[in-house]
């Protein structure tokens, strides 16, 4: 059954300056799993060689005591990650590992690159072997190739080559490199740890370890991080910032910090903004937990209107590997949800949700609410229409699988059996969004400011283009 979600690539981690380096980037994975849940992985350095393991599955699969008792040393970077169909093999579990001419090195890849697919068969051409379907590892030939024996060159050379989204965590025996794309796609963050230096994608993995949250990266920021302290260059042209929107709406985890504001802050703003658009006449609100609990939180709030725990979600399902036919209905969703009778019964509606992809779990949700007495339901949503496809990191389908592609929102309405709904407007969600950020729109807009890869080709039923695994 195809997720009805979009999904994160990966989560990436890392550590210098502590003697428990892989010890540390395993707990801050577990904070970081909610972005990808299909590998994880650590490479760590003792200061004169890399040592890796590596796995499918969750990071408690994959870890355990001997696992750690085999990644010496007090440097250390870390990977969980999703797959794009049929690209979940275990040579493609990250953080990847190299041995050239010039010693070691490991990368860990949260991103997208759009111009890799031209790159790896440039990189081909001249020899190079590659042991796996990722983007990922173009930045490892590209930086094996590279004219230069200084690795710092080689490597800010390489980036000036590839184009996309990218945050990168780069070890090499002595230290720990962090990078940024120059627009900022994917997030980044810097802290400390006493004497040691953290990064991570978001700062709840900063709380896990009792760190200090000091910053986001900026775009287009490289940080270098050794036994000198801690050196930031900044070695890209200039480029428009363009952070993706979407962390703010649903990825991040709503304890996590984003720039200035915390993403649980901001869904509550999205949500008060969408009440005053998108106003019913309606008893209480519910959320489709748990990603937009602060978004109805916010809706409840300007509307004046009870907030109430209508739809009862379960944490502990994991994929099935049956899919009954018309014995159960709308099992994909009543394993994941249950609908709360005394709350519903009788009662107008408002049922708010972060975003719609496809809208098949919607109309389950729809209905299980229904089923559960609901007089009226009214669907709010904390996010513009989802029309255009991801090629910055996220896992989404095609345009023609898009439900806000092929249908207007009054025919979404109709499909879904709703009796009203209403998506936050792109001018909502961005005076709402922090200020001192400047955003990527592209899958409501279609503006990719980045760019997208060359060999995509949109036709009126577009198939997914030719691509590498993403991260």
């Amino acid at each position: 059954m195809e997720p009805d979600r979009p999904r994160e690539e990966c989560g990436i981690v890392g550590v210098f300056g502590h003697p428990e380096a892989a010890k540390l980037a395993y707990l801050a994975l577990y904070a970081v799993q909610h972005r990808g849940q299909e590998s994880a992985g650590i490479v760590s350095s003792d200061g004169s060689r890399l040592y890796a393991h590596r796995g499918q599955g969750l990071v408690y699969d994959v870890f355990d005591e001997k696992a750690l008792d085999g990644l010496p040393g007090a440097s250390a970077i870390g990977h969980v990650r999703y797959s794009t169909t049929g690209s979940n093999r275990l040579e493609n579990c990250q953080p990847l590992l190299a041995n050239y001419r010039s010693g070691s090195m490991a990368v860990a890849h949260n991103g997208n690159l759009i111009n890799a697919l031209q790159l790896r068969r440039e990189l081909e051409a001249r020899g190079a072997i590659f042991q796996n379907s990722t983007d990922s590892e173009v930045i490892l030939h590209l930086i094996a190739q590279s004219t230069s024996d200084d690795f710092e060159e080689a490597l800010k050379s390489s980036l000036m080559r590839i184009k996309g989204a990218y945050s990168l965590a780069v070890l090499r025996e002595d230290r720990l490199y962090a990078i940024k794309d120059p627009r900022g796609i994917r997030p980044l963050c810097l802290g400390r740890l006493d004497e040691a230096t953290i990064v991570a994608s978001e700062s709840c993995a900063l709380d896990l370890l009792d760190a200090e949250y000091v910053r986001e990266l900026h775009p287009g920021e490289l940080v270098v991080i050794d036994k000198e302290g801690v050196r930031v260059e900044h070695p890209f042209p200039p480029a428009e910032e363009r952070f993706c929107i979407f962390e703010y709406i649903y990825f991040s985890r709503p304890d996590s910090m984003m720039g200035p504001r915390s993403i649980s802050e901001v869904r509550y703003r999205f949500g008060r903004q969408l009440a005053i658009e998108h106003p019913a006449e309606a008893d209480l609100v519910i959320s489709v937990p748990d990603s937009s609990n602060a978004a109805a939180l916010g809706y409840a709030h300007e509307s004046g209107l009870p907030f109430k725990f209508g739809l009862i979600r379960n944490h502990y399902v994991g994929r099935t590997f049956i899919e009954p036919e018309d014995n159960i209905r709308h099992f994909g969703a009543k394993i994941k949800f249950n609908a709360v009778r005394s709350v519903l019964n009788d009662q107008r509606v408002v049922v708010v949700d972060d975003s719609i992809v496809r809208g098949t779990t919607a109309k389950k949700i729809v209905a299980m609410v229904r089923k559960a007495g609901a007089r009226e339901v009214h669907l709010r949503l904390s996010a513009p229409p989802w029309r255009h496809p991801c090629f910055y990191g996220i896992d989404t389908p095609t345009e023609a699988e898009l439900i806000a592609n092929r249908m207007s929102v009054e025919e979404i309405g109709r499909y879904l059996g709703v009796d009203s709904i209403g998506y936050l407007s792109v001018e909502g969600l961005l005076a709402t969004a922090p200020k001192r950020m400047t955003y990527c729109t592209a899958c409501f807009t279609g503006d990719y400011a980045a760019g997208r890869p060359a060999h995509f080709e949109k036709t009126q039923h577009e198939r997914r283009p030719e691509t590498l695994a993403a991260h």
